[in-house]
């Protein structure tokens, strides 16, 4: 696979030696390929469904593999018309059995959102955010319904939350494709999940409502949309045929490699063990996970 970069139109070409008659082309800023040449190197444009999903990329497409967090928000407020838009699109999402297993939260008291700031592990960006939407997966909604109609309906049990869980973060990312094409950004935050109790009581959740996903939303600053978006593993890594595998040690080193977390593979404990710091048994984490289990003991089963 040979890849070229035109300097004055900023086109990246790849030309696959094994189908010399196959030459795909896409407009790139050359900013953008300066920065990511190594990245799109490491993608490799090799499969034929790749390339021919390049050579035809449409502005959804181009949308998903733009969009990266953005946590600085300009003070431009985001409109009624765009508001209503990004929920709209939300009940557009797939859900099981058309149920709709969520409710979702429009955190516009600026006092409740400082509070939220807070609680998620103090993040003060949380409070600035133009829209704040959290998506709540919702099993007491239709347990009112078989009880209002004289059904006496088992309470709602761990497979149901997940299924609501499921819903709700389906909704939550419709929004967010939904506002990448309005120019406006947006974060998840994880920490919803910490603080079960504060968190429960600042927003009256009910035992069989659980908080699936918090989004915010925005329009970025410039530093932010000049960002480098974080670099994602290939596919290699990710997707298995048919049944489940864990990856070998040397698997493992080549993941971070390749996705450009480190440069060199010498570098992969010193990067895994701070990583396993800062992550997985920090502070935060071992909140979250005490708090997870709070919401959890109320679904039986």
């Amino acid at each position: 696979m040979k890849i070229n970069i035109h300097e004055e139109s900023g086109f990246l070409i790849s030309f696959n030696p094994l189908r010399p008659l196959c030459l795909c082309v896409m407009k790139f800023s050359k900013n953008y390929l300066r920065k990511n040449y190594l990245r799109l190197m490491m993608l490799g444009f090799k499969s034929m469904t790749i390339r021919h999903m390049i050579e035809n990329m449409n502005e959804i497409i181009q949308s998903l593999f733009k969009r990266k967090s953005v946590r600085q928000f300009q003070e431009r407020p985001i409109s009624p018309e765009e508001k209503t838009l990004i929920l709209e699109s939300a009940l557009q999402a797939p859900t099981a059995g058309n149920q709709n297993l969520y409710t979702i939260l429009d955190i516009n008291d600026e006092g409740l959102k400082r509070s939220l700031s807070v609680y998620c592990d103090n993040q003060p960006f949380i409070a600035s955010a133009p829209l704040a939407l959290l998506f709540l997966a919702d099993c007491r909604r239709w347990y009112d319904s078989y009880l209002a109609a004289g059904i006496q309906a088992r309470p709602p049990e761990k497979g149901d939350l997940l299924l609501a869980v499921a819903d709700a973060v389906i909704a939550a990312q419709n929004t967010v494709v939904a506002a990448e094409s309005l120019g406006i950004g947006s974060c998840y935050i994880g920490d919803i999940l910490e603080q079960e109790e504060k968190v429960r009581e600042a927003l009256n959740l009910d035992e069989y409502v659980f908080p699936a996903a918090f989004v915010l939303y925005g329009f970025p600053t410039k530093g932010q949309i000049e960002r480098v978006k974080p670099g994602r593993p290939p596919l290699s890594y990710i997707v298995q045929e048919n049944r489940y595998r864990r990856l070998s040690e040397k698997e493992h080193r080549r993941m971070f490699l390749e996705k450009g977390a480190i440069k060199q593979e010498e570098e992969f404990e010193e990067y895994i063990r701070a990583f396993y710091e800062r992550k997985y048994s920090s502070e935060f984490a071992k909140e979250m996970n005490r708090s997870a289990g709070r919401y959890l003991e109320n679904f039986g089963g």
